[in-house]
C-alpha cells in the first residue's frame, strides 16, 4: 500500500513552520498535526544558519491550545472537523513544503559516515532492538529534533517501530533487555524518576504515587548510555481499519468512570484505545453502552491491560458508526473541553 501520513512524521509548510502529524487517519485534503516549531533567529534548536524555537514546549492539552492561539494569525491551518465536531489544527496539502519520514532518516543515518555524537548513539540504539527483537531496522525511524536534524547535545533519542506485530515484538524485547542490564540501557535511576514524577504530577491531575504506578508500566522510555529514550509504535497502512469520516464524534458531556478493560491491542498506539465493560458512571450522563475509553493523552498509553479496573474522567462522546449503521459512546482523554484534567489511571 502506498505510504501515507503517519503519526509522529513531521511537515515543514512553506513559512517554514514545523508540524508533527498526530496519528494515521485523515481528511483527504490535510493533516492532522499539531504546531512544535517556528522559525526564530534566537531558537536553541538549529541547524546551520537556520533556527527555531519550540512553541509546544510541554505536549500538554494547554500547550497544545497555546498552538492555536499562535495559528490564528495563520488560519488556514486551523479546521473545523465536522467528524470531531471540533476547532483542530491540520496542515493542507498544498501548504505542505517538506514531508519528514522517519525510516528515511534512519536509513539516511546508517548509510553516513559523518555522524554526530547524538545520532551515532540513535542508531546504535536501534540497531540493538532490531537485533534483540528481530525486527528488520527497515521497520524502525528516528522522530523529533533528530529527524528535523537540529538536535541539539541536550536533546533525546525517538525512536517510532511500524507494524503491529513488530511493535509488540520490540515492546517483550525491551522489557528483557531492561531485566537483563545489558547494552547500556536502563529504566530511570532513582533521582530522574523522581524529577519525572514530580514533573508530571504538577502538569497533570496525578499525585506523585500514581504518576510513579504510571512510570512504572511505561516500558517504551528509558536511559540509553546516559541519554534518555522514547519508543513510538505506529501502525502501517495494512494496519488501519478506518477511515477518516467512518465515524462521526458528538459531544455529550464530561463523566467520570470506573471499568474493567477487556481489550489493550491498541493501547501502545495514537489515540490509544482501551475496550471496556461493566462501566460504573460516578459522575457525569447516566448513558450505556460506553465501549472504549480513547486518550490522545501519550501519558496514558500503556497503562493498563486485559483484565484491569480502571477509573477515567473525560469528555463523554457519542460515536456514530456510519459503516455498522450503528451507536454507542467513548470517553475520549486529551480533550479541548476538559483542559488537562481528564485522566485514566489503573485501580490498585
Amino acid at each position: 500500500m502506498e505510504r501515507g501520513f503517519r503519526d509522529r512524521d513531521f511537515i515543514q509548510t512553506v513559512e517554514g513552520f514545523l508540524f508533527c502529524v498526530i496519528g494515521s487517519v485523515h481528511p483527504v485534503d490535510r493533516i492532522i498535526s499539531y504546531l512544535k516549531y517556528v522559525p526564530d533567529e534566537e531558537g536553541l534548536w538549529f541547524k546551520g544558519g537556520k533556527r527555531f524555537n519550540r512553541v509546544m514546549r510541554y505536549y500538554t492539552m494547554l500547550d497544545l491550545i497555546g498552538t492555536f492561539n499562535f495559528l490564528e494569525k495563520y488560519p488556514e491551518y486551523l479546521y473545523d472537523s465536522d467528524v470531531m465536531g471540533i476547532r483542530i489544527s491540520a496542515v493542507p496539502l498544498s501548504r505542505i513544503l517538506v514531508h519528514f519520514k522517519p525510516e528515511e532518516k534512519i536509513w539516511e543515518i546508517a548509510n553516513s559516515d559523518r555522524l554526530d555524537h547524538l545520532q551515532s548513539k540513535a542508531l546504535n540504539l536501534a540497531l540493538m532492538i532490531s537485533d534483540e527483537s528481530g525486527v528488520p531496522l527497515e521497520y524502525f525511524g528516528v522522530t523529533g529534533s533528530i529527524l528535523l536534524d537540529i538536535h541539539q547535545p541536550f536533546s533525546d533519542i525517538d525512536l517510532t517501530v511500524y507494524g503491529v506485530e513488530n511493535s509488540m515484538r520490540v515492546k517483550e524485547a525491551l522489557k528483557q533487555i531492561y531485566s537483563s542490564n545489558r547494552f547500556g540501557v536502563r529504566r530511570f535511576n532513582d533521582e530522574e524518576a523522581r524529577e519525572w514524577c514530580l514533573n508530571k504530577s504538577k502538569m497533570y491531575p496525578l499525585t506523585y504515587g500514581e504518576a510513579k504506578t504510571l512510570l512504572d508500566r511505561k516500558w517504551n522510555r528509558g536511559v540509553f548510555r546516559e541519554t534518555m529514550f522514547s519508543i513510538h509504535p505506529v501502525k502501517l497502512e495494512r494496519d488501519i481499519e478506518e477511515g477518516y469520516g467512518d465515524k462521526i464524534f458528538r459531544f455529550e458531556g464530561m463523566i467520570r468512570v470506573e471499568a474493567a478493560v477487556t481489550g489493550d491491542s491498541e493501547a501502545d498506539f495514537m489515540p490509544s484505545i482501551y475496550t471496556v465493560e461493566d462501566v460504573k458512571v460516578l459522575e457525569g450522563p447516566s448513558v450505556k453502552d460506553i465501549r472504549e475509553i480513547v486518550s490522545y493523552e501519550g501519558l496514558y498509553g500503556g497503562l493498563a491491560g486485559k483484565g484491569e479496573e480502571i477509573v477515567a474522567y473525560g469528555k463523554l462522546e457519542r460515536v456514530t458508526d456510519l459503516r455498522r449503521n450503528e451507536e454507542y459512546y467513548r470517553i475520549l482523554i486529551g480533550s479541548q473541553e476538559a483542559r488537562g484534567r481528564d485522566y485514566i489511571k489503573p485501580l490498585l
